[in-house]
């Protein structure tokens, strides 16, 4: 009864961490793309306004930029999230996300 019990708890610990680890990396995903369409937005000022806004939207949204790149009117934003999936334990998960102009291609 006791074995049976003690399995019971562990697999629920697993459980709970592996969806700890899924809601960071969403939570990562979430924060990325909010920062780079966010500093898409001001592409035209140039680097200093994109990263800045970026950040500004990453932060809101419970991550820390790790990478902001802006190219033409293409931006890359690179979000990290610290995930506790088990007490005493620390991991973090990342996102990357571009944001910019739509090319067509013409045949």
């Amino acid at each position: 009864m006791l074995a049976i019990g003690l399995t019971l708890v562990v697999a629920g610990l697993a459980s709970a961490s592996i969806g700890t680890a899924r809601v960071g990396r969403h939570q990562a995903r979430s924060a990325a793309d909010l920062g780079a369409l966010a500093g898409a937005s001001e592409a035209i000022y140039g680097q200093l306004a994109v990263c800045d806004r970026a950040g500004r939207f990453v932060s809101a949204n419970g991550g820390d930029m790790t990478l902001c790149v802006v190219d033409g009117l293409e931006v890359t934003v690179r979000a990290e999230v610290e995930v506790h999936p088990m007490p005493g334990l620390t991991r973090h998960a990342t996102a990357k996300a571009r944001a910019g102009p739509v090319y067509a291609v013409v045949d």
